[in-house]
């Protein structure tokens, strides 16, 4: 059995319609998933205590163009000497013409010093004299007290020497050159606390016989003045045979 295929127009049209119903299905389903699934937007919000003050601009100030000042005309000097005027035929006589001094030569003059002023100045300057005429008396003074106190130093240790030599035991063969020196230390009193030999003559006979008569001799003379007796605490006597 044969069969005979028809053609059948209104197919064709009614497919496209099914494809697309069904495109169109498929793509809301699409975009409503996908809208689902998206997150949520978030919104901040920002909180003002006051409306911020509008900020107006100043307006632009306009330049303006600097005023040309016009160049100011020449002064004329007049003359000194005053012209004839022509209707006047009588002799026109010049004005002298007075010179002043310069102020930068002119010397200034000193003001009157006023009466208290100077009569300060005057006290000061005898204040002054005063107190140097007493400063040369005060160094004359001290001049002289240590000039007393070495004359007496100097008289006292003569003494001392003098009283030392009377108890040298002179030995034999004795050059007259010969020199001892001693440093010797006194108490209070003129006791002799040492006797040391600081320079020997060459001869220990005689320093040794120096020695003894320093040690017999005491007490040394010394100044009454107790006050005197640092001068006299450590002495270096030298002692010769012949004076």
């Amino acid at each position: 059995m044969s069969a005979t295929l028809a053609y059948e127009p209104y197919r064709f049209p009614a497919g496209m319609l099914a494809l697309a119903v069904h495109g169109a299905f498929f793509a809301l389903l699409y975009f409503g998933f996908t809208w689902q699934t998206r997150p949520a937007e978030t919104m901040s919000v920002e909180l003002w205590k006051s409306l911020p003050e509008e900020v107006v601009a100043p307006p632009p100030v306009p330049k303006v163009a600097e005023a040309v000042q016009p160049a100011q005309p020449e002064k004329l000097v007049k003359p000194d000497i005053a012209l004839p005027d022509k209707k006047d035929k009588r002799k026109v006589e010049a004005k002298p013409v007075v010179t002043r001094p310069d102020k930068k030569n002119v010397e200034p003059t000193s003001a009157p010093q006023n009466p208290d002023e100077q009569n300060r100045a005057e006290t000061d300057q005898r204040e002054r004299i005063a107190a140097q005429q007493a400063a040369q008396v005060r160094d004359k003074a001290a001049q002289d007290a240590a000039a007393a106190i070495d004359a007496m130093v100097n008289e006292y240790k003569a003494k001392i020497i003098t009283k030392v030599r009377r108890n040298i035991v002179k030995p034999p063969d004795v050059r007259d050159d010969a020199r001892a020196e001693f440093r010797v230390t006194l108490l209070p009193g003129g006791t002799v606390l040492s006797a040391e030999l600081k320079r020997s003559s060459g001869n220990p006979a005689y320093d040794n016989a120096v020695e003894r008569a320093i040690l017999k001799s005491q007490p040394l003379p010394l100044p009454a003045d107790v006050a005197m007796f640092n001068r006299f605490r450590v002495l270096l006597l030298v002692f010769k045979p012949v004076e």
